[in-house]
């Protein structure tokens, strides 16, 4: 064989090396891939009612503290809210099956939806007042839809629409909380929340109106398992 054809042949069985190996490598890759899936998979399988997600916040079971019903798709009734604590133990959220589909809405007829029960305004607890239902503390108004109502200076805030403020002093939404449903039991599971931070009596939780939720971590205990189920 001549130097040419020689040349030509390494060249070619280094090319052919160099396949390999390639090939060798995406292969360990693909597999050390699916290890760690697999790996993550395995650590938030089974109970998560108080796993802690990458954001730091609790992933926690969501239960009425005063009935215990644990929030399941299959189980809520229209209008009827449930009311826990989130991310902290002395927090109020409620959920509730508003019966319409909105925007962010969990659950098969998407229209499962939770929020900080924490009046942006001054920190007082709404109440939960359903579609042609009217606040005890004032009984001429009327609700179009779904909504909160504070009855301590009249802000009302519109959960079919995030939240938003309909009228009254507060300056912006209460936060919702990030849900997720569990596809093989139908049980619902708080895992975060959005911004605007909780509004919080002396700034625990940073500026009024930030949008670094990090700052909803700071200030009292984070629930668990045993402090939002029955």
């Amino acid at each position: 064989m001549d130097e040419g054809a020689k040349e030509e042949k390494k060249v070619d069985d280094d090319r052919r090396t160099f396949l390999k190996v390639t090939v060798v490598a995406s292969a360990v890759l693909a597999v050390g891939g699916m290890a760690a899936l697999a790996k993550v998979v395995g650590e938030t399988g089974g109970d998560t009612t108080s796993v802690t997600t990458q954001s730091g916040f609790p992933k926690v079971l969501i239960a009425d503290v005063n009935s215990g019903q644990v929030a399941n798709v299959n189980t809520l009734t229209v209008n009827v809210p449930l009311t826990y604590y989130y991310p902290l133990d002395n927090e109020s959220n409620i959920l509730v099956k508003l019966g319409v589909a909105v925007d962010n809405g969990v659950g098969p007829d998407g229209d499962i939806v939770s929020f900080s029960d924490i009046c942006q305004h001054l920190g007082c607890n709404p109440a939960f007042v359903s579609q042609g239902g009217s606040p005890p503390c004032n009984p001429s108004y009327v609700a179009q839809g779904g909504v909160m109502y504070c009855c301590c200076h009249g802000s009302i805030y519109d959960l079919a629409n995030d939240a938003a403020v309909i009228s009254g002093p507060a300056p912006r939404p209460v936060p919702r909380v990030i849900l997720e449903v569990d596809s093989s039991s139908g049980d619902i599971y708080a895992t975060s929340m959005g911004p605007p931070v909780i509004w919080s009596d002396g700034g625990q939780h940073g500026p009024l109106g930030s949008d670094d939720v990090s700052y909803d971590l700071q200030g009292g205990t984070l629930v668990s398992s045993t402090s939002v189920s029955s």
